[in-house]
């Protein structure tokens, strides 16, 4: 009967609803990825439960999932939620950050500093604000999120100073908050002491339950930092046995291997991870980094165009890209993938440098010192941009200025060779050739620490200015050996064979002299120097020579104008002295190709998405 029907269907009405029945259906469709659904079902909770703060959260939390943004952030605040539930605040400026109103994600989180602040009882007041807290939030980790949270739009804002501050402030509200330990290091926010300071500061004995507890967290931390000086670079990380093969930790050896300039190694490590993790993004930098180092112009051809097709929304793709044209010495198509790169993500250091590197090796100083700033600004922890920066200015003949950056660089990596040889460079600048050699010779012995088979050619300047700093200290003998040395790492370079033939004039060897000017005038025959020091040796070398063997040379002979060996204390100087020192330190990661080799062609070959 009708009747019947419609009194059982007001009986029904008025039966009680099992709301945590429904509640529980939309946690499981969040967590099966299925986000409509979640949005709907949530939808009618929050109808049951006539609003219930925690329904409308998950509510919130639905249209997040589904990037309406807008939407969520408007729904908590027309309830009122963000005054007096944390995790409501968080969320709905969540929203505005991802919406990219960064003002209005700001005012949300400094609404109520003082209930933001680090101390107990801050974090006790904001409780008193809340009628009932969100379950499954515990107060301590929703804090954490609320402060980097403020981190992340300071950095939006370009306020890293600001940020970084809050970064710190969330790891030791939550020692177990990655994402806060990851945007301090993965941006290089801080300095080798900032890192110790960090670490010392973290409540590691009263947020970790058990003494195993504190020590793995800790040395997992201490091996993911430090990787100038506090961790040898072939030491084994004193972690968890179990974790020996994380890949995590591995990037981080690669990492310190790196900056050890044990690119060989280094490679051999990153190259283990990718094939385990092909697209571990943290491991992708310094892998391709790794491959541009050592010309491997091939394999990141094949990297380059995986990492375009499958993720051309990260910028370590367009970075592989421009990496690879400029180890052709293609820059301008370089450049355009580099400044791709950094339109993605503008926090992405490493296409900063390289991209200013493409203005370097065309001389461009202007430009690269404006790209090597803004790496400096962005990597703070980072010595790499405060040495090209040192080394532009050296090449525009501004010394002082050149060794203030250099000390600087020193300060943060005293270890790396390069940074030792160009402190070389500038005390052989000013004429301070002791120094000179203690720091050429230093960096030398760097060089030999670092677990190659045979020392990289990209060193022949190191030992090239070992021979002209030897020479001018009278050393001549020294001086051969190293220029001989560096003929080995370079056979044909015309400099180093004008430098020997210049110390065997010095030493009165003639008849080598001509040989090896020879030599350099056949590698180089517009070389002024050269052909000068070969007509003098030349001239110097009959003066010496007899008509005929065993003929004794008369005092009435007309004397010849002859070459004498100039020593420190002479006033003389020549014209390899002047130019003696003129050399341009090869990229770290991103060294530019001395001479064309037979790797196949790519031009054209990637395809920008705005002109595919």
């Amino acid at each position: 009967m009708p009747g019947d029907s419609d009194d059982e269907m007001k009986i029904n009405a008025e039966r009680p609803i099992n709301i945590d029945s429904y509640r529980k259906l939309v946690r499981s469709h969040i967590d099966l990825h299925l986000y409509t659904s979640a949005l709907f079902w949530a939808d009618k909770v929050v109808s049951l439960s006539d609003g219930e703060p925690e329904d409308v959260f998950w509510l919130a939390q639905c249209m997040f999932l589904l990037k309406q943004y807008h939407r969520a952030a408007h729904l908590i605040q027309s309830k009122g939620l963000e005054k007096t539930h944390l995790v409501c605040r968080y969320l709905a400026a969540k929203c505005l950050l991802e919406a990219k109103e960064y003002t209005g994600a700001l005012n949300l989180l400094t609404c109520d500093d003082n209930n933001l602040s680090t101390n107990v009882s801050g974090i006790n007041s904001v409780l008193e604000l809340s009628d009932s807290p969100i379950e499954g939030f515990p107060l301590s980790n929703v804090h954490s999120a609320v402060l980097f949270l403020k981190g992340c739009v300071y950095e939006a804002l370009d306020n890293r100073s600001l940020a970084s501050e809050c970064y710190k402030q969330a790891l030791r509200s939550d020692v177990y908050c990655y994402d806060a330990f990851q945007a301090l290091v993965q941006h290089q926010m801080l300095t080798s002491w900032e890192e110790k300071e960090l670490l010392t500061s973290l409540p590691l004995s009263s947020q970790c339950k058990t003494k195993d507890e504190e020590w793995l967290v800790k040395s997992v931390y201490e091996s993911l930092l430090k990787k100038y000086q506090s961790v040898p670079p072939r030491s084994i990380v004193n972690v968890h046995p179990r974790l020996q093969g994380n890949l995590d930790l591995e990037v981080a050896k690669a990492e310190r291997h790196y900056y050890a300039c044990s690119y060989a190694e280094c490679f051999a490590t990153t190259t283990e991870v990718i094939e385990k993790d092909p697209y571990h993004t943290t491991c992708l930098p310094i892998h391709i980094a790794c491959m541009v180092e050592m010309k491997k112009g091939n394999a990141l051809f094949y990297l380059a165009h995986d990492l375009v097709d499958l993720r051309p929304d990260l910028a370590v793709s367009w970075f592989a890209v421009g990496c690879y044209y400029y180890l052709k010495g293609k820059t301008d198509p370089a450049r355009r993938y580099l400044g791709k790169a950094t339109s993605i993500d503008r926090l992405f250091g490493p296409a900063w440098l390289t991209y200013g590197h493409s203005f370097a090796i065309e001389n461009e100083h202007d430009q690269a010192m404006a790209a090597y700033f803004k790496a400096s600004q962005l990597m703070k922890g980072c010595h790499l941009p405060l040495l090209y920066i040192g080394l532009e200015c050296g090449l525009t003949n501004n010394i002082k200025l050149a060794e203030k950056f250099f000390l600087q660089a020193s300060s943060i990596a005293p270890t790396d060779p390069f940074v030792i040889h160009e402190k070389g460079v500038v005390a052989y600048q000013n004429n301070d050739y002791a120094t000179a050699l203690k720091y050429f010779e230093d960096a030398l012995d760097k060089v030999k620490e670092i677990n190659e088979v045979v020392i990289a050619d990209k060193w022949e300047p190191l030992f090239n200015n070992l021979g002209h700093t030897c020479r001018k200290l009278g050393k001549l003998s020294k001086s051969l050996e190293y220029h001989r040395e560096a003929l080995v790492l370079s056979p044909l370079n015309p400099s180093t064979l004008a430098s020997i033939g210049f110390v065997y004039t010095l030493a009165g060897n003639f008849a080598e002299a001509v040989e090896y000017f020879h030599k350099a005038l056949g590698q180089r025959r517009d070389d002024t120097f050269s052909t000068t020091m070969l007509t003098n040796a030349m001239e110097a070398l009959v003066s010496d020579s007899p008509p005929y063997e065993g003929a004794e040379l008369t005092s009435d002979c007309p004397p010849v104008a002859r070459l004498r060996p100039i020593t420190p204390n002479q006033s003389q100087t020549s014209t390899a002295d002047q130019s003696a020192l003129t050399m341009t330190l090869p990229e770290k990661g991103t060294t530019p190709p001395r001479s064309h080799y037979g790797d196949m062609d790519m031009t054209d070959s990637f395809q920008d998405e705005n002109n595919s």
